[in-house]
């Protein structure tokens, strides 16, 4: 989980068996699978990796009673927080509460009726759990045509009230659209008016690669306004990818304390060295760090040091040699061969503790 030193609203609170979201809790990271419950094996093997990954929540999709019975089987094996994923069939989601799943996501536009949302809602309270209402711009309420912030924002506030009527407060919400812009107005929207906390992302963002800039783009500039108390990425293909894409955006937004964060130079006339291929080597051998620490790889000795001078330790190519440095101080010259070794060795030795 994830410490923000940004000014966040706060919002009120809810527990996701054990994870916090909103009020002062730290920022969660979210996935969800995309094997079947019935495929028990292999979901209680993705969900594995995802938590090993450093997710908080997994949401799972739950189409049919089949899914409920084998969630039973999968409960047995896991202990995270899950997330029931509800389209259409109300009664699945009553059913998703009575299974011992610990937080219900609904969709405004396919749910049902008003009294159908207030079983569910019973259903939740009764089970100790909260809801997340899901407004996504391509599923809307039917006399909602078009989306836009404004019409977002009215599909979500509608369910909210519609839950709070019947005395359930424990809500949280996503707006997404696979339009950053649109997502980020959107919500904005909603801070300004409820103290629900937010689950925020750019939902059908596509490949990795572009996925990513959409997510950074959605989700960073949230983020550094104050807005969003979860994540998710959404990628197409393995959702393990999804955590070390929102772990690098809240920590290139400032909002992440701990891991080790490698910068780069883009190369220029001046290299001599394979900064790409030392950079990916750097990145392999690197150890698991708690705390915070930068590690620099600068392709020349001109600029390298000063350019990288909040790093911790880093090393910067010249021809037959690197510069060592620590904090943007040359601490001496290493041979070529040694440098990456040294490098290793002067991340090891912070961790430990050592001068």
């Amino acid at each position: 989980m994830i410490d923000s030193q940004f000014m966040r609203k706060k919002t009120r609170q809810v527990d996701v068996r054990g994870v916090k979201i909103g009020g002062e809790a730290t920022i969660s990271i979210q996935s969800m699978l995309s094997v079947p419950l019935t495929q028990t094996s292999l979901a209680i093997e993705q969900t594995r990796s995802l938590l090993a990954a450093g997710c908080d929540i997994i949401r799972v999709a739950v189409p049919d009673e089949a899914s409920l019975r084998a969630f039973e089987t999968f409960r047995k094996e896991i202990s995270a927080p899950i997330v029931a994923d509800i389209h259409f069939d109300y009664r699945l989601a009553i059913g998703a509460a009575n299974a011992g799943f610990d937080k219900l996501r609904i969709n405004p536009g396919n749910i049902g009726s008003p009294e159908r949302i207030r079983a569910v809602a019973d259903a939740a309270r009764s089970a100790g759990i909260p809801i997340r209402i899901g407004v996504n711009a391509g599923s809307l309420p039917k006399d909602i045509t078009k989306a836009t912030p404004e019409t977002l924002f009215e599909a979500a506030r509608r369910e909210v009230e519609l839950l709070e009527s019947h005395g359930f407060r424990d809500i949280i919400v996503s707006i997404k659209s696979h339009d950053p812009a649109l997502t980020v107005a959107a919500n904005r929207l909603f801070s300004n008016e409820f103290d629900i906390p937010l689950h925020i992302g750019v939902t059908e963002a596509g490949l990795p690669g572009k996925a990513s800039i959409k997510s950074a783009v959605g989700i960073g500039t949230l983020i550094m306004e104050g807005i969003g108390d979860t994540v998710r990425v959404s990628i197409t293909g393995d959702p393990v990818g999804e955590i070390s894409i929102a772990r690098d955006i809240l920590r290139a937004c400032g909002a992440m304390s701990g891991g080790i964060e490698i910068v780069s130079c883009p190369t220029c006339g001046r290299t001599c060295v394979d900064v790409v291929a030392i950079a990916g080597e750097v990145a392999a051998r690197l150890p698991d760090s708690k705390n915070h620490i930068v590690v620099a790889v600068m392709g020349c000795e001109v600029n390298g040091p000063g350019e990288a001078c909040s790093a911790d330790v880093g090393i910067a190519g010249g021809k037959g040699e690197f510069l060592a440095f620590k904090k943007g101080e040359v601490v001496g010259k290493i041979p070529a061969e040694n440098a990456v070794a040294w490098l290793i060795d002067a991340v090891e030795c912070i961790i430990k503790g050592d001068s």
